[in-house]
């Protein structure tokens, strides 16, 4: 006879860094909702130091452990994971990104008892280095996550993972938690008259290719502006292309913020220049709000963004196409009208949280229950 308990879980979630971004958002959301102690018991641990997303994640009473790798070659990270592993007696490591799915592999071969499960979040081919050390890493965990269909094309491609192994999980909002643009500002007028809010809201990497959204605006009306949220290494260039531009007086650095909520509601249209993505979590939040969005058209935005539906999609590295999808969607008030409607939409049946954590939970908690069940019916000798 088999007797049936319930199982305490206790998930380990892996990243790379805690810094404001995408990912680190999608594991902050993660933990906070799959936290359900004393059945499931979420901890976070990232390979670097103490960051934004970390004070969040501890303010939600998320335990965070910063496991301080001074660099890419401190090899002794993974020792440390390991003893943190163990010291919690983790059954299960869900890691993102490659260097967190690199040392999660490492520590693998020292935690025969935890199962591993890594992420991948990217569809950018560069550094190919990446792709080839995810493709010798892949075979220390059982299932890899990815946020969309073009991620698991790529991952397949480049890093020749089985197909078998891929699960696709969007990432996701919670749709509430944005104040919704009424229909007379989100698809008549601008906010503020005569001026029109164009938004980036990201980090200011150069696959964003934000410098084309900068140059679009050299091809636009003065009453267009441009307000950028985030901070990274390209602010310094992006701030001295402004000035070559004579753009001073049309683009606002904004620098970091802890919510996308307060970028949302200091814009008219959100546009995401990216030369790769592996999905845009902002686009969502953008729609979420009541925000038309343009995207370029490039793998993992369009995965997102339906031309003409829920947004619109202009071709990559070209400042020219972005300039007239910008002027498409603020002059078009109908075009205009059924993007939010349809966004807002699309959010609400496929990006909810309510809807996503089902997918999250079915992985990570049942699946693995029914595994260690079946494990102590094969004690038993059953």
């Amino acid at each position: 006879m088999v007797t049936f308990r319930v199982v305490r879980k206790r998930i380990l979630l892996l990243i790379t860094d805690l810094e404001i971004g995408g990912t680190p958002t999608v594991v902050r959301e993660l933990a906070t909702r799959l936290n359900d102690p004393p059945r499931v018991q979420i901890e976070v641990a990232c390979l670097g130091e103490w960051g934004p997303v970390a004070q969040q994640l501890a303010t939600a009473r998320i335990p965070v452990t910063p496991l301080d790798a001074k660099s890419t070659r401190d090899f002794d990270v993974a020792n440390r994971l390991v003893r943190l592993l163990q010291r919690g007696e983790f059954d299960t490591c869900f890691s993102f990104l490659v260097h967190a799915n690199a040392v999660a592999a490492g520590a693998s071969l020292r935690c025969r008892s935890v199962r591993f499960i890594q992420s991948i979040q990217t569809t950018q081919r560069d550094p190919l280095w990446h792709w080839h050390l995810q493709s010798v890493v892949q075979w220390a965990c059982e299932k890899i996550v990815v946020p969309s269909a073009s991620v698991a094309r790529v991952a397949r491609k480049w890093s020749h993972v089985d197909p078998k192994k891929i699960v696709i999980i969007p990432n996701a909002v919670e749709p509430g938690a944005f104040v919704r643009s009424t229909p007379a500002v989100a698809t008549a007028v601008p906010r503020r008259a005569g001026v029109v809010r164009v938004g980036f809201l990201g980090r200011l990497d150069p696959i964003k290719r934000v410098q084309d959204l900068v140059r679009a605006m050299t091809l636009l009306e003065k009453r267009f502006v441009l307000e950028i949220f985030g901070d990274g290494e390209e602010r310094v260039l992006l701030g001295t292309l402004v000035h070559e531009l004579g753009l001073g007086d049309r683009v606002t650095f904004h620098g970091t913020i802890d919510r996308p909520q307060i970028a949302m509601d200091q814009i008219d249209l959100l546009v995401l220049p990216s030369a790769a993505e592996g999905f845009g979590l902002v686009l969502i939040e953008a729609m979420a709000a009541g925000v038309p969005v343009i995207g370029t058209d490039v793998d993992g935005i369009r995965d997102v963004v339906s031309h003409g539906e829920n947004g619109l999609l202009a071709r990559v590295r070209s400042p020219g196409a972005i300039a007239e999808a910008i002027r498409q969607i603020n002059s078009d008030v109908p075009l205009r009208e059924h993007i939010v409607a349809r966004g807002l939409t699309e959010v609400c049946e496929r990006y909810a949280w309510s809807a996503v954590i089902l997918q999250y939970r079915r992985l990570l908690i049942v699946k693995s229950s029914r595994l260690r069940i079946e494990d102590r019916r094969s004690d038993a000798g059953e």
